[in-house]
């Protein structure tokens, strides 16, 4: 059973979030030219710089974990143990990038943060949708199974 294009693009997705993760641990400021830079588009403040390589890396496994049990979720057996763990995990990742979706909506949309107007701009615009759109391809991965054989 091939994978579902829903499941390849929302791991490809995940995977390149983790990388971006992995080059801000190292030390990156990738796309941007700054920390202070940085710090007003990705984190919402401005001087505060980056967050620290430890942080960056724990993001990074827990979107690389999530891309893999999303491909996991939809290609394993229905019944066996380790679909049923990996569809459980898509399933909560789905639930926390949903929460995230509709916190950062309600956050930059009502102003209940004081954040920079770039960070207010790309959140409504970009991490918010974005956040929606891996919760639904992750869902929808934790619902595609095989028979189980």
């Amino acid at each position: 059973m091939a994978v579902p294009a829903s499941t390849v693009a929302t791991a490809t997705v995940l995977g390149a979030v983790g990388a971006l993760h992995v080059a801000w641990a190292a030390g990156s400021t990738f796309p941007l030219e700054d920390r202070e830079a940085f710090s007003a588009t990705f984190l919402g403040v401005d001087g505060l710089g980056s967050p620290g390589p430890a942080a960056c890396l724990a993001v990074a496994g827990l979107v690389t974990t999530t891309a893999c049990a999303a491909v996991v979720a939809s290609q394993a057996p229905e019944g066996s143990r380790v679909g049923r763990l990996s569809r459980r995990g898509a399933r909560t990742a789905a639930r926390v990038l949903a929460a995230r979706a509709a916190a950062g909506i309600a956050v930059s949309g009502f102003g209940l943060r004081a954040t920079t107007p770039r960070f207010r701009t790309l959140d409504l615009t970009v991490y918010s949708p974005l956040c929606a759109a891996l919760a639904v391809g992750l869902a929808r991965s934790a619902r595609t199974a095989r028979p189980f054989r």
